[in-house]
């Protein structure tokens, strides 16, 4: 197993949020190997909690000193009431994992304010993985734990997706309709790194526009995509005002569209690198907790930036491109970033194997970049 990024509060409560497959439980049981675990997925203990959430209470020994970790938590909202009270009266310590808040939120359950903080899991980082991090498979299989080591990762793949329509769309009672959800699901993957246009898909799916919307937040609550907002602080130009949309992983990316002999594949290949940088940089950003805001630039005349990072420890921007030799052209957004924003770090990766620079811009070979973003971004400690 490969060591997580992610820093855990010290002696504090905490959520652990993340899309399921990303590795919480496994992470959970290595990190913390004493804790005291109940799994709400177990159907006698769901059922004893469900009806009465006192008796967790009764489920953690007089005197236990280490963490209780409650696994999918979100099934039981009403548990978090009784977690809070333990939290006070006994002075107990809750890992509370989950992959989605939706239902939390939803039944506006208690969120435990300033007793437990909130972190975030997410498929591998290259960082992680070290020599083991395959490029070549990442962007056609993404890094979800299972899908780096699986023997066929393009079939887990594809139950992991049917997972997400059969049970979690069931169970949230998001709609009966599956069929139309899947289509949904289809069309949302070709506006993966473009602007998003709600009434576009609405009119590809045949489906009005109120639900798509709605879906679209479905896919936020779940942690299954991500919408990017534009970088706009002291812009000194008019920007577009629409968000970016991404799948959180390439390989879901990759699953959920389909492809034919008409369909151009370096489209889908550009679309997959742009992911795989940002989910890196999602994932870099939450796990030691950087504290930077992830956005992208775009102007109204087309100058533009794949991802912007914007925080206390400094200001990045980010363009990725899949061919092996760059020039000025290729930089030529970065440096009009750059001149409205001259203090940020332009840094342009690549398909190549030499690391250059094209004036201000720093050019990193795509491989090489991904391994180096935690010193990159965390920066001079």
């Amino acid at each position: 197993m490969y060591s997580r990024l992610i820093i855990p509060p010290k002696e504090r409560s905490f959520f652990l949020f993340g899309p399921r497959g990303t590795g919480k439980t496994t992470w959970v049981r290595t990190a913390f190997p004493k804790a005291l675990r109940l799994d709400l997925l177990e159907a006698r203990l769901f059922n004893d909690l469900l009806a009465d959430p006192q008796r967790l209470d009764g489920l953690i020994p007089r005197g236990f000193a280490e963490a209780v970790v409650i696994d999918e938590v979100q099934k039981i909202p009403a548990l978090l009431d009784e977690v809070h009270r333990l939290i006070e009266e006994r002075r107990l310590r809750f890992i509370l994992t989950g992959s989605s808040p939706r239902k939390l939120k939803r039944e506006g359950a208690n969120l435990l304010a300033g007793r437990a903080l909130t972190c975030s899991m997410h498929p591998l980082a290259a960082a992680e993985m070290g020599a083991d991090f395959d490029l070549s498979r990442a962007l056609r299989f993404g890094l979800l734990p299972a899908a780096t080591s699986e023997s066929d990762p393009g079939a887990y793949l594809e139950s992991y997706v049917r997972t997400y329509l059969e049970e979690e769309v069931r169970q949230e009672g998001i709609t009966r309709n599956l069929s139309a959800f899947a289509r949904f699901l289809e069309a949302a993957a070709f506006s993966q790194g473009g602007l998003l246009n709600i009434s576009g898909v609405a009119r590809d799916c045949a489906v009005e526009r109120k639900v798509i919307e709605s879906w679209f937040g479905v896919l936020d609550d779940l942690l299954i995509a991500r919408r990017i907002p534009v970088f706009s602080k002291r812009s000194k130009r008019r920007l577009v005002a629409h968000p970016k949309f991404y799948f959180f992983d390439a390989g879901i990316f990759r699953t959920l569209r389909p492809s034919g002999p008409l369909d151009a594949p370096e489209e889908a290949e550009g679309h997959a690198l742009e992911t795989l940088l940002l989910q890196n940089l999602v994932a870099v950003n939450d796990g030691l907790r950087l504290g930077y805001a992830v956005h992208y630039w775009r102007t109204s005349d087309g100058a533009e930036v794949d991802f912007v990072l914007y925080g206390p420890r400094g200001l990045f921007a980010f363009e990725v491109k899949r061919k092996g030799r760059v020039d000025g052209a290729d930089a030529s957004g970065l440096r009009s970033f750059l001149s409205d924003y001259p203090k940020a770090g332009a840094i342009l990766a690549y398909g190549g194997e030499r690391r250059i620079r094209l004036g201000e811009v720093d050019v990193w070979p795509v491989r090489e970049l991904l391994l180096a973003l935690p010193g990159l971004l965390a920066g001079p400690q």
